[in-house]
């Protein structure tokens, strides 16, 4: 095999490197078809050994103080910045990232949600009196964290960091698909200052570590992001030990367009939250839903805007789309492509074959669809790629009904005058709704309702999930 910067050697358990045996899993880069790394394909032995080092780290780490994790964090947050470029290329690398889009939301992003965190330890309530009870917030214990390949830093950091705050410490597996920032992290995170078994890094399968990960007796939390269907078993499995499971799983967001929306706002931001990665973005909107009599106009608006999204090599400055983030990716999302044109929707841009002069690596047009009924599979089911579903809607009370109408409720957006967009945020049952392209708040709780999963990320509320409360009555 040809050795990249980014290759990976072993694990990463009790502050060092521990050598697989089991074999090894490649890790290929989508845009070319190149291995350009190896990882262990860890077992469950390997599970035990890490939760072991995590186990014996407990004590000592939950009886800092939060001002001291604090500072940690923070450290760790410079230490990745001071990375970016590695992380980035690493990133794109793996997953196919554009390289602006992986310096910018990919790392940048989790630097943003560190120092979020850091600067909550001095106002959080660790123990409170109520009436003749000290109530005491406490680390929950080992936490095993299981994420998947979109955002390989982000979502790790989204759980790290509060873990941490807590005073927990960390049984890891990264996707398989996208394990290279792992060990970055954890040579980090060792330089800002967290002792060795506090944050330990097991890598391999969902059907072997993750597995053993949820089973395990001795890990007290699962902290997951993935697919629904992931999501059920974990909670499964962990069910057996009566262990915390909080879950982040999928979305199909709508972007509801009001009669009195900014019309070209809505539209444009509308198709960046769809195409942004590549769609492979839990909290995208890949549902436009448009007032009837003005679909025509929109779609002229989302078709010419559109044709500013240069798909090609992300390792290009000018690229917005990459390729998917595999192979077996790019068949699935063409497949529900060819499904929408099967059941009837009107295919307005791009379509199943590959982009012109890309036969090689997996890419796929970004794809836009009209007059799409809101019970059909693309309307339906998480696509993960960069296909948009253009919806008419014949008046509020049907766009709400639509809007809702999924299995899913992570997020959604709503354009128009503002308090009439915020009253319809309201109705949805959705745990983030952004009006009129609101900004990103790392302080905000992110979570989502129905089969998006349960608990929160972010914030104080974040935090919270990776505590325990006790109460003492005097």
């Amino acid at each position: 095999m040809t050795t990249y910067p980014h290759t990976v050697t072993g694990h990463w358990i009790g502050g060092e490197t521990v050598a697989g045996s089991a074999g090894t899993l490649a890790v290929v880069n989508p845009a070319t078809g190149d291995v350009v790394a190896e990882t262990p394909a860890g077992t469950a032995a390997d599970v035990d050994r890490a939760v072991a080092a995590a186990r014996a780290a407990f004590p000592a780490w939950s009886a800092t103080t939060p001002a001291h994790r604090a500072d940690v964090l923070r450290r760790l947050g410079a230490g990745l910045a001071a990375r970016t470029e590695e992380i980035a290329s690493a990133i794109t690398a793996e997953m196919g990232s554009p390289i602006t889009m992986s310096r910018t939301a990919q790392v940048g992003f989790p630097a943003a949600v560190i120092d979020s965190f850091a600067g909550l330890a001095d106002g959080f309530a660790w123990t409170e009196e109520i009436g003749n009870s000290l109530v005491v917030r406490e680390p929950i214990g080992v936490v095993g964290a299981i994420t998947p390949w979109n955002f390989p830093l982000q979502q790790i950091v989204s759980k790290l960091a509060p873990a941490l705050l807590a005073g927990n410490t960390m049984v890891f597996k990264p996707s398989e698909n996208a394990p290279l920032t792992a060990r970055i992290l954890a040579e980090v995170a060792a330089e800002a200052g967290v002792p060795a078994g506090v944050f330990n890094v097991v890598y391999g399968t969902g059907a072997v570590v993750g597995e053993a990960i949820s089973a395990h007796p001795d890990i007290d939390m699962i902290s997951f992001t993935g697919s629904t269907r992931a999501g059920q078993r974990i909670a499964a499995v962990a069910s057996a030990t009566v262990k915390r499971v909080a879950l982040e799983l999928g979305g199909k967001g709508a972007n509801i367009i009001l009669d009195d929306a900014d019309l070209p706002k809505a539209v444009t931001t509308g198709l960046a939250m769809a195409f942004s990665n590549g769609g492979q973005v839990c909290g995208a909107w890949p549902r436009m839903l448009v007032p009837a009599a003005r679909q025509d106009e929109v779609v002229a608006l989302a078709v010419g805007a559109a044709r500013q999204y240069t798909v090609g090599d992300p390792t290009d400055e000018a690229t917005r789309v990459g390729p998917m983030a595999s192979e077996a990716h790019r068949r699935k999302v063409v497949g529900y492509i060819e499904r929408g044109i099967a059941d009837g929707a009107r295919l307005v841009f791009g379509g199943p074959d590959r982009p012109a002069e890309l036969t090689d690596g997996a890419y796929v047009q970004p794809t836009i669809f009209a007059d799409v009924d809101p019970t059909s599979a693309i309307a339906q089911e998480e696509i993960f790629g960069p296909v948009l579903t253009i919806i008419p809607y014949a008046d509020e009370e049907e766009a709400v009904s639509i809007a809702n109408g999924t299995s899913y409720g992570l997020t959604s957006g709503v354009f128009g005058a503002p308090e009439h967009a915020l009253a319809v945020a309201r109705r949805l049952r959705v745990g983030q709704v952004d009006v009129n392209a609101g900004r990103w708040n790392p302080l905000a709780p992110f979570g989502g309702y129905k089969q998006s999963g349960n608990g929160r990320e972010f914030g104080r509320l974040g935090l919270e999930e990776f505590l325990e409360t006790k109460s003492i009555q005097r």
